[in-house]
């Protein structure tokens, strides 16, 4: 931590003046001048920005997607995907096994399957996306809970397809559970299997929203795991200035 000092000290010799036989005569010493307080300003963080694709090393990075910005800490053998990060199951190479993702979505549908001209534009806030969420038809939700991430708080539920819904029989073939457009899908399902856990942080009236993935069932129990605990190492932390 780099402290900046400012101290300004003012001193007077002692002058002593001897006249003849005459007693000498001591100058006064004046009051020194203010000093000015040390203040302690806190470093920009060193934490590393999150590269936006590629294979990433293990790690502690800055993600700066939202109004606050977070840290997330990944172990081996994890790739950023854009907005989020990603690992792949060497028993299924060929599909996506976990994914912790975060954007802005400001469009929920009213019905996930029957999505075409149903998303409905949300306000900023955190309530405003989870009441949307559990209003939502055709898919199931967990009762949202209350958490803390770091030093904001947020609500978490899970989510995922009701029912044996065939997904090919939904609008463009999507499972559509939230969009940054109104036109459009930008975060569907394309398998019943799928299931998601959902943080909504509330930073100060504004969203910020992450979600872990489980693309199909059969993943290795351990990478499960491992992604939820890269979902839980999210965090926001405040700046402190410090007097």
């Amino acid at each position: 931590m780099r402290v900046l000092l400012r101290r300004f000290i003012s001193m007077t010799s002692v002058l002593s003046v001897c006249l003849g036989l005459s007693a000498c005569t001591v100058a006064e010493t004046p009051s020194p001048a203010p000093t000015t307080e040390a203040r302690t300003v806190p470093p920009f963080s060193t934490v590393p920005p999150l590269p936006d694709s590629g294979d990433i090393d293990p790690g502690t990075y800055l993600v700066t997607s939202f109004a606050e910005n977070f840290e997330i800490t990944v172990p081996d053998g994890w790739s950023a995907d854009g907005d989020g990060l990603r690992k792949d199951d060497p028993d299924h190479p060929d599909a996506m096994a976990v994914f912790v993702g975060w954007w802005h979505s400001d469009h929920v549908p009213t019905d996930a399957c029957a999505w075409q001209g149903a998303l409905v534009e949300v306000n900023p806030s955190a309530n405003a996306f989870v009441d949307a969420m559990m209003a939502q038809t055709s898919t199931a939700s967990t009762p949202p809970v209350e958490v803390v991430v770091g030093d904001y708080s947020g609500v978490e539920f899970d989510l995922s397809v009701e029912g044996d819904r065939d997904i090919k029989a939904c609008d463009n073939g999507q499972f559509c559970v939230h969009s940054e457009y109104s036109n459009l899908c930008t975060r569907w399902y394309s398998s019943a299997a799928e299931r998601e856990t959902y943080r909504v942080v509330n930073l100060h009236g504004q969203r910020a929203m992450f979600w872990v993935v489980q693309f199909h069932e059969s993943i290795n129990p351990e990478l499960t795991r491992e992604a939820r605990a890269v979902f839980d190492s999210i965090v926001f932390k405040l700046r402190q200035v410090t007097s």
